[in-house]
């Protein structure tokens, strides 16, 4: 398939956008608009699970990094069998990325691609995740 085609009315333009205050409480939202998301885009209910849990250490990071009063903004980029993941927040004095930390070790474990943006204003984390599904049908799809 064509990155033009559309599966389950997912398309190349499909994005969604979610703004959540920086405060923890609210990964459970976040988690489960991934969820739904994935579940659309014919992720496994494994590939959904693994992907609960990079979003869960990407807020974690994220969160860590928050100016006080800070929001969450995730962006989604929906293409078939791929989720693009940007969750970002401001943060005026961020700290360098610990690539040797648990929490990274999981990202670039369970994403096809993983990024840390730290520059003073922002925190980021970029994940790109793909179904197992798509993965067996090759580059293809």
């Amino acid at each position: 398939m064509s990155d033009t085609s559309t599966v389950h009315g997912i398309d190349a333009r499909s994005q969604v956008e979610l703004r959540l205050p920086a405060d923890g409480a609210f990964a459970s939202v976040l988690r489960t608009l991934t969820a739904g998301l994935a579940a659309r885009l014919d992720f496994t209910i494994d590939d959904i699970e693994d992907l609960r849990i990079a979003v869960s250490e990407s807020v974690a990071m994220v969160l860590d990094e928050a100016d006080e009063g800070a929001e969450l903004d995730c962006r989604f980029q929906l293409h078939p069998g791929k989720l693009t993941l940007l969750i970002s927040t401001t943060a005026a004095a961020p700290a360098s990325p610990d690539y040797e930390s648990f929490g990274w070790q999981v990202l670039a474990t369970l994403a096809e691609e993983a990024a840390i943006e730290s520059v003073p204003g922002t925190y980021a984390v970029r994940l790109v995740v793909r179904s197992s599904l798509a993965e067996a049908e090759g580059p293809g799809r």
